[in-house]
């Protein structure tokens, strides 16, 4: 079997701490593509139009490993190129990424509510990794795992390269223990603590995940850990990681999270109400580093802002 060669390094530096995208021009057995333009023009041309598509090749911003390519060149399958997509005008998430700690090897970061861990759909650089690259000069960096965008709290993201397959491998494997704080009703006649298992499914571009009958693959327990004027702020400790899970695990117990813009009910899409963030947070990350063999616990310094404060406690 013949082995893919690895793909150069990109020419082209960051923008706005995003790479650049990489394109490897593929087999064309038909000989229908006779030059680079021909194979651009067909796959992004109707996303973005032909003028665009014009535009890159004559300002130069479509390069090879040798320099800006021109529209003409004939097409070499196999061919590596990169360009900078453009980017949509994003609204800036106003609130700032925390960092709880910082070595050689990692970031741990304390994400705020509504900014996404990595680039995806419509949010590319307000994002915690592009941030992050950004503004500790790290262009690397590498988150090891994700939360949802909705969800605040700890993320870890890796320095080195070199080092992001061994501690992707500890959350693959389980062998992170998260636990997340959340606030939503208190209901007195539940018995608490409970572990829920299920089997939950979620369909792309469905934006609810659902419950299902069969095998469970996911499980989380749930604590009570103090209720106030109707509200209960909960532990809770997943053991597997589906999407959504603690979510759809919560309002399947009739306890949906406060400010939950999916359970039980579907909201339509919006600007996102700063004022309601979804009361879920990543509160702790515990682990044993798998470079150094160290024994590692982190906290997040965030508090979910609707748990109902006494009288005499400061607001934070």
């Amino acid at each position: 079997m013949r082995r893919r060669r690895k793909a150069p390094p990109a020419p082209l530096p960051q923008r706005d701490g995003i790479d650049p995208v990489r394109l490897r021009l593929p087999a064309d057995p038909d000989g229908v593509r006779k030059t680079v333009y021909d194979h651009l023009a067909a796959r992004y041309a109707a996303a973005i139009g032909p003028e665009q598509v014009d535009a890159m090749f004559r300002e130069g911003r479509i390069v090879s490993a040798d320099g800006p390519v021109a529209a003409d060149e004939p097409y070499t399958a196999g061919r590596y190129l990169w360009f900078h997509r453009a980017f949509a005008p994003e609204e800036r998430v106003p609130f700032e990424v925390g960092i709880v700690h910082r070595d050689e090897r990692l970031v741990i970061a304390d994400k705020p509510h509504f900014l996404a861990t990595t680039p995806r759909g419509r949010h590319i650089t307000e994002t915690a990794l592009a941030r992050l690259r950004r503004d500790l000069q790290l262009p690397e960096l590498q988150p090891a795992h994700r939360l949802d965008r909705l969800t605040a709290g700890l993320a870890l993201f890796v320095v080195r390269p070199a080092d992001r397959g061994a501690y992707q491998t500890l959350f693959r494997d389980r062998l992170v223990r998260k636990e997340y704080e959340a606030v939503a009703p208190y209901d007195p006649a539940l018995a608490l603590p409970v572990t829920v298992r299920s089997r939950i499914v979620k369909e792309r571009g469905v934006m609810a995940a659902r419950e299902e009958p069969g095998e469970p693959n996911s499980e989380s327990r749930i604590e009570l850990l103090e209720h106030r004027a109707g509200l209960g702020r909960y532990r809770l400790l997943p053991a597997t990681g589906r999407t959504h899970q603690l979510r759809v695990h919560m309002n399947s117990l009739g306890l949906p999270l406060l400010n939950d813009p999916v359970y039980p009910v579907v909201q339509e899409p919006g600007p996102d109400d700063y004022s309601r963030p979804l009361q879920l947070l990543a509160k702790v990350l515990e682990f044993t580093d798998p470079v150094t063999g160290e024994p590692y616990r982190f906290e997040s310094r965030l508090r979910l802002a609707q748990w109902p404060r006494r009288p005499a406690e400061p607001l934070i």
